[in-house]
């Protein structure tokens, strides 16, 4: 069970630090039924190859069957392709070797991650049904598919062809970290239904990891979903709903009605640069996805290296700081237990390395009640939260975070009412959510940040999030504090 990656980006060398991986060194790595070996048959400045290669011991598979013995016949057990073709042994293993990689972090090279990259991807070999279903499976994504046969037996050829084959992908200009992601999800879904691990709820929240950004517009979502979950009905339908939403998780946001003509739909875009001038948005990005991004470039901007998320739900947020090496520690925290567990299952925090997860700490607790644990931090970001809080209870909300934990920033998103017309859906004075207690008009909530910053020492400003009408603003707004 072989997998190549080759790139020629100038220099190729940078693959190893992509990695995490140094071509100079075989490297050796435990995982179910065998090990993995990492090692460069090439390493140049013009060429560069990182092969995975899966040695898996047939004793051991037999061992940890789970299945009844002599499924198909007597000797199916000891007699199979298991340990010689690509499957689900090596998603797992890419997870294992890669996972640094495929999370979007290098640390030597912060920005390489993020690198539009020539890459090469080779598995030999790797079933499926016929070479149009591996077509079908990766052309969508931008790879030029190249497929080899191989003969049932080569010495009787009238036998015809395998169901093997070498595959071979190209793409001019892709991230590692989708490429590998790419791999991950879509070797699986050619095993014919015989990955070597229970599928559950949190093999789900995987597939919706890894194929957030790309599996919604996969003109073969469905059939991908179901082959990877085995078609188990509890697992795939919720998960289908969720993809087919565009998100991978709920969120208080309405869809957003068509703005009049003559009204602007410029938002504000993330850059990598700071500024103050706003871009039109990716049709692709929702609001959600966007207040998020906005939230975690404006903590990377202010060079926060210890960052708190109050409220941070099942942790998209913290999934965007992790990604940034500059911070070196996130307290994420939330009321519900139910969330954090969540959280824990989402952000594979049981899989991370060690360096990883000292980063990180989740923990229960109530943006209410003062917590010294708090205190010491240089931001801490309230992502649509203020308003799931009673409105007689903001003094409180304000004492714990401004006045007694005093991180050097404090980034806040809300509604913006003056926007809720625009939702078809909802009728005069309601709110966009169940649980909100309260929707603030873009006056109110200037009013509660500037008294917010004058009494505790901050300066405060607010910025629009999400398309811009010329009588409502934007859906949603943000406010950041500093001292």
């Amino acid at each position: 069970m072989l997998l190549t990656i080759t790139t020629t980006h100038q220099p190729a060398t940078d693959l190893g630090y992509l990695l995490h991986k140094n071509p100079a060194r075989l490297q050796t790595i435990d995982i179910a039924a065998g090990q993995a070996h990492i090692f460069y048959p090439e390493a140049s400045s013009e060429r560069c190859t990182a092969a995975l290669l899966l040695d898996i011991d047939p004793i051991a598979l037999v061992r940890n069957h789970r299945g009844p013995a002599g499924e198909g016949f007597a000797l199916e057990q000891y007699v199979n392709d298991r340990p010689y073709v690509a499957s689900s042994f090596l998603s797992t293993a890419l997870s294992k070797a890669f996972n640094t990689a495929m999370n979007g972090t290098c640390k030597d090279r912060p920005d390489l991650p993020d690198a539009l990259l020539p890459l090469e991807a080779t598995v030999a070999v790797i079933p499926a049904a016929s070479a149009e279903q591996l077509q079908g499976l990766f052309a969508p994504l931008g790879y030029e598919v190249e497929t080899e046969a191989h003969l049932l037996d080569p010495t009787v050829p009238a036998w015809g062809n395998s169901r093997y084959f070498t595959l071979r992908l190209r793409h001019p200009a892709v991230r590692l970290r989708d490429l590998l992601s790419h791999l991950y999800v879509l070797i699986p879904v050619l095993d014919r239904g015989d990955k070597h691990y229970w599928i559950n709820e949190a093999e789900a929240e995987k597939l919706l990891h890894r194929g957030a950004t790309w599996l919604p517009q996969h003109p073969q979502r469905e059939f991908i979903t179901r082959r990877y979950l085995r078609n188990l009905a509890q697992y795939v339908n919720p998960t289908l709903e969720r993809l087919l939403e565009g998100e991978s998780a709920p969120t208080d946001d309405l869809p957003t009605e068509a703005l009049p003509a003559g009204e602007t739909t410029d938002t504000y875009t993330p850059t990598s640069v700071v500024n103050d001038a706003h871009t039109p948005a990716s049709p692709k990005q929702n609001l959600h996805d966007l207040r998020l991004d906005r939230v975690a470039e404006a903590i990377s901007q202010l060079g926060a290296q210890r960052v708190l998320d109050l409220g941070c739900g099942e942790g998209k947020l913290v999934r965007r700081l992790l990604k940034n090496p500059r911070i070196e520690h996130i307290l994420a925290l939330d009321v519900s237990w139910q969330e954090l567990q969540r959280a824990q299952e989402r952000l594979h925090v049981a899989e991370m390395p060690p360096r990883q997860r000292e980063r990180l700490t989740l923990t229960q607790g109530s943006l209410l009640y003062h917590d010294p644990r708090l205190v010491g931090y240089d931001a801490a970001a309230v992502v649509e939260v203020i308003e799931h809080l009673d409105e007689s209870r903001l003094a409180a909300f304000e004492q714990v975070v401004f006045a007694r934990a005093r991180p050097g920033a404090v980034l806040i998103t809300t509604p913006n009412a003056d926007y809720n017309q625009r939702y078809a859906q909802l009728s005069a004075g309601e709110f966009r959510h169940l649980d909100h207690r309260f929707e603030w008009t873009r006056a109110q909530f200037a009013e509660w940040a500037n008294g917010v910053a004058e009494r505790h020492g901050y300066r405060a400003w607010i910025e629009p999030l999400g398309p811009i009408g010329s009588e409502v603003g934007a859906p949603s707004q943000l406010a950041i504090f500093e001292q």
